[in-house]
């Protein structure tokens, strides 16, 4: 059977302040679609001003969110082809 590649693009975008950093994502899907997440990450007053650590935080948060809205987003298509619900789907398997 052949294989067929295809390919997502991603996006990450952070928003910084002082104590707080902010994290948007998307991703451009094959059919054109995109779907978004959001994270966010906050620092105490007496940690270390780690921006990294910031936007890593952010964007995994971000990147779970629109992991949980593919899985949503999959779930629909699945019930509106088959014509019933079926079982919910989840990040870990």
């Amino acid at each position: 059977m052949p294989q067929t590649t295809v390919g997502w693009h991603v996006e990450l975008e952070f928003t910084e302040a002082p104590r707080h950093t902010r994290a948007a994502a998307l991703v451009r899907l094959a059919d054109g679609s995109e779907v978004r997440g959001h994270g966010a990450a906050s620092r105490a007053p007496v940690d270390a001003n780690q921006p990294r650590v910031g936007e890593e935080i952010a964007g995994a948060r971000a990147l779970n969110e629109l992991a949980t809205k593919l899985l949503e987003k999959a779930h629909g298509e699945i019930d509106a082809v088959s014509g019933r619900a079926s079982h919910p789907l989840h990040l870990n398997h």
